[in-house]
């Protein structure tokens, strides 16, 4: 199975700068893993990914997510009460002055990112400002949004699609499929309209026993999609036992309690047919579809029954998110998990950046980290974010 890098040779091609950008961050990513982790495991002064959480809301309700799905944490009133405190424009030009001459790589999310009111001034602020900017999006406002897209340049969408028509309209909502490729569609029509290879755009497929058996369909379905990527995410799973150890360590370490981790708990991993899996993974990564497929995490392929059925065996350790990346939620808080942010360092509304990034509840948790058995807390165990930034286990 490929991982990330794959995507590098192509881009060379294409855009030495952008892969320039993306080799930098990769690099600082490895750094942060064999040294500062260890040598200066307090502290550091890597900071070459920024995702920002823009918004609690969404227009679609997939089955499996973590926020909005069967078990997600951000529904209803609650969310509605949440979104009140999105963070406004002024308060990320704040921020992006601050973090700019570390020319991150900015990753905007949510929720739906084009629900945050101002995404196109804050993306055009950005990118004036010499940092890179890839949104993640369900894909159902890039129609609309498609010409002032092309034209401000954006770098890369990360699109999210999990099936052919059928099987995609069931775990994200009726009508979304078509919703999708026409937005892919529009983009694709500007770029070729407006001369530009901007935005590069893949695709994102999280896999569960909803839709594994239909993923070789989806990806002939890509053929003529023009994607500069397919990422296939085995996807965030967990259980009981391990939401248990983690409430017991979080409260034991920093006296606080959880309440992300039990979203992921959806059972979407069960039932999964693992030499099944094995076999359609390896025909879709032995055809050439006319674009790198990505699997996050790479695993080798007889080990996907133990990363479905054994959520407890780690396939991924000693996490190095901490020590080179930090995530902005919708309310101005600063965490290091994506997913996980029930232990904020500090708020961007109430103290500049660094200071927090380095602060005194970052440092601790860093060291906390550090020491934890095989370097992650039980529940990053299948946590995306140590699936693409932690030590592979050998064997896997």
């Amino acid at each position: 199975m490929k991982t990330n890098y794959s995507v590098i040779p192509e881009l060379l091609k294409k855009d030495p700068e952008m892969a320039r950008r993306m080799v930098s961050a990769f690099v600082a990513q490895k750094k942060s893993l064999l040294i500062d982790r260890v040598f200066h495991p307090a502290t550091t002064n890597e900071m070459k990914l920024i995702y920002f959480r823009l918004t609690p809301l969404c227009n679609l309700r997939c089955v499996m997510c973590g926020q909005r799905g069967d078990k997600g944490v951000l529904k209803g009133s609650f969310a509605a009460e949440e979104a009140k405190k999105v963070v406004p424009l002024e308060d990320y030009k704040r921020l992006v002055d601050e973090i700019k001459v570390n020319k991150p790589i900015a990753y905007l999310w949510g929720g739906e990112p084009f629900m945050y009111p101002d995404l196109l001034p804050l993306v055009d602020y950005m990118m004036d400002s010499g940092i890179t900017v890839s949104v993640n999006t369900n894909g159902t406002f890039l129609e609309k949004h498609a010409e002032r897209i092309v034209a401000s340049k954006w770098h890369s969408l990360f699109v999210s699609l999990d099936g052919f028509e059928e099987t995609n309209d069931r775990i994200r909502g009726a009508g979304s499929y078509k919703k999708v490729l026409a937005g892919i569609e529009a983009i694709n029509r500007e770029k070729a309209r407006q001369g530009t290879h901007y935005p590069y755009l893949g695709i994102v497929t999280t896999v569960s026993n909803l839709n594994y058996k239909d993923l070789y369909a989806l990806s002939e379905a890509t053929r003529d999609f023009k994607l500069a990527w397919h990422i296939y995410n085995l996807g965030t799973y967990t259980n009981d036992d391990i939401i248990r150890r983690h409430h017991e360590r979080m409260e034991g370490e920093f006296g606080i309690d959880i309440a992300c981790l039990p979203g992921y708990a959806t059972g979407y991993n069960e039932g999964i047919d693992s030499q099944e899996l094995y076999d359609i993974l390896q025909r879709i990564h032995s055809t050439d579809f006319g674009h790198p497929i990505i699997t996050v995490p790479a695993l080798k392929p007889e080990k996907i029954d133990i990363y479905y059925n054994k959520l407890e065996v780690p396939v991924r350790t000693h996490c190095s998110v901490p020590w080179t990346q930090a995530n902005i939620d919708y309310n101005g808080n600063v965490h290091f998990c994506a997913d996980y942010n029930d232990y904020p360092l500090g708020n961007i509304r109430e103290k500049p950046f660094f200071e927090i990034y380095n602060g005194e509840r970052a440092r601790k948790y860093r060291l906390a980290l550090r020491k934890s058995k095989d370097g992650i807390f039980p529940g990053c165990v299948r946590c995306y974010q140590n699936m693409l930034c932690g030590r592979r286990v050998k064997g896997f």
